[in-house]
């Protein structure tokens, strides 16, 4: 699938926080196919039992992940969750490349619900979920004293061209 551009990351966020020293600083990719992607590692410092990644992490990663699908069509909305379900397929390791993809399976003017999915580099499903999402505009997601643009600040180049998944569940 071909990348088509990248979405901003923020200052602080546990997971695309480019300041955050314990976060993944993971990049998201807008794709064709109107999904979006990542390419990421998990950190030591993300471990729960050794070599494996907190169930904590991984569910945080896949509420970044399906919440950046809103986006691709809305990017000036943010989705705060409101439920979130998750199924760990196979023992996530950090310090190895891995691949995620979100993408919506319902939207409406309020809400949306979406599915995203954790894969090893050649395509094992690692973890799944599915969450649905009550829209907001910044000025009521963020607190009064946080400013959209200060957090969301890094436009970084997009750097990757093509990342490959299995068709999508749309189920």
């Amino acid at each position: 699938m071909k990348v088509l551009s990248r979405q901003t990351n923020s200052r602080n966020c546990i997971i695309c926080g480019m300041e955050n020293p314990l976060g993944v600083k993971a990049p998201f990719y807008i794709m064709e196919g109107n999904f979006v992607a990542s390419i990421f590692e998990f950190l030591p410092e993300h471990q729960s039992y050794p070599d494996r990644t907190h169930g904590g992490m991984i569910s945080a990663f896949l509420d970044e992940l399906m919440g950046r699908a809103l986006w691709i069509k809305e990017p000036a909305t943010y989705g705060v969750t409101t439920t979130m379900n998750i199924s760990f397929r196979r023992p996530v390791q950090y310090g190895v490349p891995l691949k995620a993809r979100g993408y919506i399976t319902h939207d409406s003017p309020r809400w949306f619900a979406a599915k995203g999915e954790i894969y090893t580099m050649d395509g094992t499903l690692l973890a799944e979920g599915s969450a649905r999402y009550m829209k907001l505009p910044a000025e009521k997601a963020f607190d009064n004293s946080a400013d959209e643009k200060e957090e969301m600040c890094y436009d970084l180049p997009c750097d990757a061209t093509e990342i490959d998944f299995p068709p999508l569940n749309m189920e």
